[in-house]
C-alpha cells in the first residue's frame, strides 16, 4: 500500500458495492489508499434484472480497489438477514482488530418494484414498503449501530448513508420517500447520540447517476433519457466521501444532509467531464436542507 494516499491505514466497509454507486465508492476509497470490505448479496438472492444482466460483480469490484492501490476484501452478505449484518462486522472486528473508519451504506433492495412498475400506491401489493426499506433503511440502522461498536471506543469514524431528494420531494412511491427521509432523520439522529464520540454521521444526496441500473431504466422508459444526459458518474459520490473523510473539520457535518453537488464546489471537485455536477431538483430543495441541518446536535453533550 502507498504510504502517501490519504486513507492509507483506514479501514472502510462499503456495503452494495458490487455495482452503481457503492462500486464507485469502493473505486475511491480503494484509489485512495484504504482497506476497503465490499458486500453484496449472494447470486441466488440478487434481483433478478441484476442477474440476467450481469451487471453484479463482487469479487470483480474487489480486485479492482486492490489494483487502485487500496485491498479489496469481498463479502457476500445480505444485508435483509440481521445474523449475517452481525457475522460480517465480527469479521471486520477480528480481521483489524476492532478497527473501522469509515461506514458507507449503499445497500438498496427492491430497484424494479420501485423504479419501474406503475401503479398507485394503494394498487400495488404492501410489502413493496418492506422490500424497499428493509434493506436501505433498516440495514443502515443495524450496520451504523455494530459500526459505532467498534468506531466509539477507539473516538472516529465517518459513517455514509446513501439518501436522495426523494426524501424531500415525491419520486417514484410513497416508499421510497419515505424511506429517504428516514434515511435522513437517521444519520441526523444518530449524531444526537454520538455527540461528543468524534464519531460523523451523514446523509447524502447525489443527483442522478450513470448506474448500470439506471441506464437499464433509460432503456425501459427512453422519456427518462433528458434526466441522465447530465449524470453524474458512479465514482463521483465516492470523491466526495474521500473528501469528507481527509477533512479535519468533517464534525461540523455532522447529522446533516449533504449533497455531492454543494460538496463539489466546497471541496472544488470535478467529475470526469471536468465539470461539478448540477441537480434541478437538489436545487429547489435548498430551503429544506438549510432547516434540516440548522437542527444538527451542538458540539458538546
Amino acid at each position: 500500500m502507498v504510504a502517501n494516499k490519504p486513507l492509507s491505514g483506514k479501514v472502510a466497509l462499503v456495503t452494495g458495492g458490487s455495482r452503481g454507486i457503492g462500486r464507485g465508492v469502493a473505486l475511491q476509497l480503494g484509489e485512495n489508499g484504504a482497506t476497503v470490505y465490499v458486500t453484496a448479496r449472494p447470486t441466488d438472492k440478487q434481483e433478478e434484472f441484476t442477474k440476467n444482466l450481469g451487471i453484479s460483480n463482487l469479487e470483480k469490484t474487489a480486485e479492482q480497489v486492490t489494483k487502485r492501490g487500496g485491498k479489496g476484501i469481498a463479502v457476500y452478505c445480505d444485508h435483509s438477514d440481521p445474523e449475517d449484518v452481525k457475522k460480517l462486522f465480527e469479521r471486520i472486528e477480528k480481521e483489524q482488530n476492532g478497527r473501522l473508519d469509515i461506514l458507507v451504506n449503499s445497500a438498496f433492495a427492491g430497484h424494479t418494484e420501485v423504479c419501474l412498475h406503475s401503479g398507485k400506491f394503494w394498487e400495488r401489493d404492501p410489502s413493496l414498503f418492506a422490500i424497499n426499506n428493509d434493506v436501505g433503511l433498516t440495514g443502515s440502522y443495524i450496520c451504523a449501530t455494530y459500526a459505532c461498536r467498534l468506531m466509539v471506543p477507539k473516538k472516529k469514524g465517518l459513517i455514509v448513508t446513501l439518501s436522495s431528494v426523494g426524501g424531500a420531494n415525491y419520486i417514484f412511491t410513497p416508499a421510497y420517500g419515505v424511506g429517504n427521509a428516514a434515511c435522513d432523520r437517521l444519520a441526523a439522529d444518530m449524531a444526537h447520540e454520538l455527540v461528543g464520540t468524534n464519531v460523523v454521521t451523514v446523509a447524502i444526496w447525489p443527483g442522478a447517476v450513470n448506474t448500470e441500473y439506471m441506464k437499464y431504466c433509460v432503456e425501459q422508459n427512453p422519456e427518462l433519457k433528458s434526466i441522465f444526459e447530465t449524470a453524474e458518474s458512479q465514482e463521483f459520490l465516492g470523491k466526495c466521501v474521500v473528501a469528507m473523510a481527509t477533512d479535519p473539520k468533517i464534525t461540523d457535518k455532522s447529522g446533516h444532509i449533504v449533497t455531492t453537488m454543494h460538496l463539489a464546489k466546497e471541496y472544488g471537485l470535478v467529475d470526469e467531464n471536468g465539470e461539478q455536477p448540477k441537480d434541478a431538483l437538489i436545487e429547489q430543495q435548498e430551503e429544506h436542507i438549510n432547516f434540516f441541518n440548522s437542527t444538527k446536535p451542538p458540539k458538546t453533550a
